[in-house]
């Protein structure tokens, strides 16, 4: 894959990451949740410092996912400081998406998780590779990336990095 083709995927995971987790059957041998929800006052300082980002939504959830969550700070609170800050600014994104952004979010990590892994291996690095380009080198990318057609984008899916593509086809004006 070409870094062009990639980076659909590229963008829909840098905001797909959030520590946010389906409300499902826990695992076997997993302990059973709390009967009530547990209120914000409740939690303690470290808690609600890691849990910041959800605040305003902490008392509406089910205690599943309350319990859930508390058990995510328990290990993020092991993290160094600049880890725990990405994880609370991805958590923010996550709750300020809309319903819809977040069913594509959910879908396109699906479509990653059904890729086989040496793709996802591939677009893994094309993606750290990208989170570690200068911010004007990212921006070029993003402009030339948007100036192609849909059919430039696909074709570049078809040849793995460091192979040359074929040049694209000329585009044909409307009604030909």
């Amino acid at each position: 894959m070409t870094r062009l083709a990639l980076l659909p995927l590229l963008f829909a995971l840098a905001g797909l990451a959030p520590l946010h987790a389906q409300d499902g059957t826990p695992p076997p041998g997993a302990s059973s949740a709390p009967a009530a929800p547990r209120p914000w006052q409740s939690l303690d300082p470290t808690q609600q410092e890691v849990l910041a980002p959800l605040r305003g939504h902490w008392n509406d959830m089910s205690p599943r996912k309350q319990a859930r969550m508390l058990k995510r700070a328990e290990h993020w609170v092991t993290l160094p400081p600049d880890r725990r800050e990405e994880i609370r600014e991805r958590i923010a994104r996550w709750q300020a998406m809309t319903p819809a952004e977040r069913e594509r979010a959910r879908e396109n990590m699906r479509k990653f998780h059904r890729l086989p892994p040496e793709q996802r291996k591939r677009l893994h690095e094309a993606y750290e590779q990208f989170q570690h380009m200068p911010p004007d080198q990212r921006e070029r990318l993003l402009r030339q990336w948007r100036s192609q057609t849909i059919e430039q984008r696909l074709q570049g899916l078809d040849h793995p990095p460091g192979t040359p593509a074929p040049p694209p086809p000329p585009r044909q004006p409307p009604g030909h």
